[in-house]
């Protein structure tokens, strides 16, 4: 074997090495992992999301008044 693909495999194994050895938190996690979950029982982000709901359906056409032609 080679030096230079010792030296490759002594790499790979030190880079396993330091990677298990991270903290969980400096891992590279998805945004919408982390913050997963960080509104669950909480009424008013569900009053938030009601309001904004009835909102939106208030933008909608009113397809059951319109005169039909």
């Amino acid at each position: 074997m080679q030096i230079e693909d010792r030296v490759a495999i002594l790499e790979a194994e030190v880079a396993q090495l330091k990677y298990k050895l991270e903290p969980e938190s400096s891992k590279v996690i998805p945004w919408w992992q982390k913050i997963s979950g960080s509104f669950a029982n909480n009424s008013t982000f569900d009053e938030a999301m009601k309001l904004g709901h009835e909102y939106r359906e208030s933008l909608r056409p009113d397809l059951d008044n319109q005169c039909e032609d």
